[in-house]
């Protein structure tokens, strides 16, 4: 994790180890203990480390990794999840509850059950998908406070 303070916001940038599943989540915790040190209410650590957490799984099960950052802002916490993975085919059908494109082995860890980005947009204020085929996705979302 790297922090650095530009202009009033802070910024924590990470590296989202796309081969290792017991480490997936922890730049979410790390983000949560930082904005309670922060003095964030209960409420808005949750919804960010829901989205930043379901986030993070995704970028393992489908794009081996990536990087998470994150910029809390005078009014808004700012989470810009990018990959060099797949992309997704089709948004419409990705945003559906229960809709996964997770091996049986991704579902026989737990993983896999077509709630991620459904989650991530339910917690969130604002999210965008810009992704490209072969090339990589880019998720921003928004938290307002």
């Amino acid at each position: 994790m790297r922090v650095t303070n530009m202009s009033e916001a802070i910024r924590f940038h990470f590296d989202v180890d796309g081969e290792n599943f017991s480490s997936a989540g922890e730049a979410s915790v790390m983000v949560k203990k930082k904005l309670r040190q922060l003095g964030f209410s209960p409420d808005v650590m949750r919804r960010v480390s829901i989205a930043m957490y379901e986030g993070e799984i995704n970028m393992v099960i489908h794009a081996h990794g990536g990087t998470a950052d994150v910029i809390v802002g005078e009014d808004a916490i700012e989470i810009i999840l990018a990959d060099k993975g797949p992309g997704i085919p089709d948004i419409n059908k990705a945003m559906q509850e229960g809709f996964s494109t997770a091996s049986d082995n991704i579902r026989a860890l737990g993983f896999g059950a077509g709630m991620g980005l459904p989650n991530m947009k339910k917690y969130t204020d604002y999210m965008q998908i810009d992704t490209e085929i072969g090339v990589g996705t880019t998720i921003t979302m928004r938290v307002n406070y």
